[in-house]
């Protein structure tokens, strides 16, 4: 080992005896316990819901993107299904599951007794519920980003109940985050900061990046709220209000929002990658100093998703845009840090066969894609003349959302799936869940950077029929087809194996190399 510490970094084996909590709780323990792995459970299982309702909305907006001209949804409702497609999907899905995946492993991982604030986990949770049953009431049709004045014009008499799910959104982030900071800074206090091991450091840094930004989101949220009843006009520009303000403000949370799911997904690779291969990551500090620098860097580069506006020009955009591109060093720094773990020595066939362990290698393979991409959003030519508002940004998000953080949910999911129901999911539907997965992924990502290129335009409901744009929009509604049923498949697997999988005993993840060349040679 590299470090005599590295044993004590790696934290303690994210390993106890499987146990069936979903099949023997009941309906009051799973909404009123304060157990963490409840918690937890509960945080995850809702998490698949909003998944399952953000993805079907996808796919209903993108069977009318298919093909060109009016199919069957006209531009409101269309809107309606995309806005509320992107809330649950950010709010609702990716957040939520990855931080309940690290609110079931951190206590183990961490050497505790248990989540500390539970209660605080518990109504960031009820927050939550109440958030996506009122954005469900009040159908906003906005786009997730609701930008006024035009959020201000559209949608019907219940839109302000958005505005208050927007804001019940903000506390339950806030919330989660103090969880988070509370027990990261518990363990370092227990282990030394020298000693933390990585998920420690992700639940600090997530945690200051929650606390840090969800107000501003919560303020917004009260302004726009205020603005649409016509009791303030903070934003509106028509009664004297400032949009560049809401900008500004919005994208103070709104660029963070994108670390969110993040840093809790790296520090869940952290801890399962080192669990897979069975040796510690391959360079300690340059982890912590990636989640150091991302952590900073998170607060202070939003401007660039608003670089063509006027406000964000000379000094302030050439900071920004100098800033943005920093950023490639401490994600470089954990994507080394990973393909050298797993270059440093031989993989053991229990990983290879593992499901968790080929979404972790997927999910590295997609934020390269994601990142690699990403220099020209933040180069404030190339963004503002030929990307900006096109669909090579929701490629870039789609690559790092859906291919690295929902694949590396998933990886948690899979992982403590034997200690949720005591029992192992279906291998072979666990791997056809992962290639539908990442092909549907691929294409539809692949599909999105190519209409970028071919200025095809963001939230729009029909298009001229060129070539350049009709053949990849129904290739990439086949890549979002096969991602839904890889959805399916792996809701199959999660039900039918909670009571007829095989049962889970000892260590579901022991370390073995069966492989033939780990096979003693035959006697002479």
């Amino acid at each position: 080992m590299a470090s005599p510490h590295d044993t004590v970094r790696m934290g303690e084996t994210p390993h106890w005896e499987p146990e069936d909590h979903i099949g023997t709780m009941s309906l009051k323990t799973l909404l009123f316990s304060h157990d963490y792995r409840h918690i937890a459970i509960k945080g995850m299982l809702t998490s698949i819901v909003m998944l399952g309702l953000g993805g079907l909305m996808a796919l209903l907006f993108r069977t009318e993107l298919a093909m060109p001209d009016i199919q069957f949804f006209d531009a409101r409702p269309y809107m309606s299904l995309m806005t509320l497609h992107g809330m649950f999907m950010v709010f609702g899905f990716i957040i939520p599951l990855v931080v309940s995946v690290m609110y079931f492993m951190m206590p183990k991982v961490l050497g505790m007794d248990g989540l500390l604030w539970a209660k605080g986990a518990q109504w960031s949770w009820w927050t939550l519920v109440v958030a996506a049953v009122l954005l469900i009431i009040s159908r906003p049709d906005f786009t997730w980003t609701f930008y006024p004045p035009m959020s201000l014009r559209v949608g019907g008499p219940l839109l302000g109940l958005g505005f208050l799910a927007v804001l019940l959104v903000a506390i339950s982030e806030f919330l989660a985050g103090m969880v988070l900071l509370r027990n990261g800074l518990a363990a370092a206090k227990k282990t030394g900061w020298r000693k933390l091991p990585l998920m420690g450091w992700g639940a600090v840094s997530e945690g200051i990046l929650l606390i840090g930004s969800t107000p501003a989101l919560g303020l917004v949220a009260v302004f726009m709220f205020t603005d649409w009843m016509q009791w303030s006009a903070v934003y509106d520009p028509a009664r004297g209000g400032n949009v560049m303000t809401f900008m500004f403000t919005f994208w103070f949370y709104g660029h963070p929002a994108v670390y969110l799911p993040l840093m809790p997904a790296i520090a869940v690779l952290y801890t399962l990658l080192p669990r897979y291969l069975g040796r510690p990551i391959w360079s300690y500090w340059s982890a912590v100093t990636a989640f150091s620098i991302l952590t900073v860097l998170a607060f202070v580069v939003y401007p660039h998703h608003f670089q063509p506006a006027e406000s964000v020009s000379g000094l302030i955009g050439r900071a920004t845009q100098i800033l943005t591109l920093l950023i490639f060093v401490p994600s470089t720094l954990h994507v080394f840090n990973w393909i050298a773990t797993l270059w440093f020595d031989t993989i053991p066939a229990s990983a290879k066969r593992a499901v968790p362990f080929k979404f972790i290698v997927a999910s590295i393979f997609f934020l390269m894609v994601g990142g690699v991409t990403a220099y020209v959003n933040a180069q404030i030519a190339t963004d503002s003349d030929f990307v900006h508002n096109t669909y090579f940004v929701p490629a870039h998000f789609h690559a790092m959302f859906v291919g690295f953080m929902a694949n590396m949910a998933m990886a948690g999911v899979y992982y403590l799936y034997p200690y949720m129901t005591g029992r192992m999911y279906s291998q072979g539907l666990g791997n056809t869940h992962f290639w539908f997965w990442q092909i549907g992924i691929f294409v539809k990502v692949t599909m999105m950077y190519w209409l970028g290129y071919a200025y095809f335009p963001r939230w729009v409901v029909d298009y001229l029929p060129l070539k350049e744009w009709a053949m990849p929009q129904l290739i990439l509604t086949g890549g979002a087809y096969l991602i839904g049923l890889g959805f399916i498949l792996f809701v199959f697997n999660f039900m039918w194996s909670a009571s007829r999988g095989k049962a889970a005993t000892g260590d579901p993840w022991a370390i073995s190399d069966d492989s033939p060349a780990a096979a003693p040679a035959p006697a002479e």
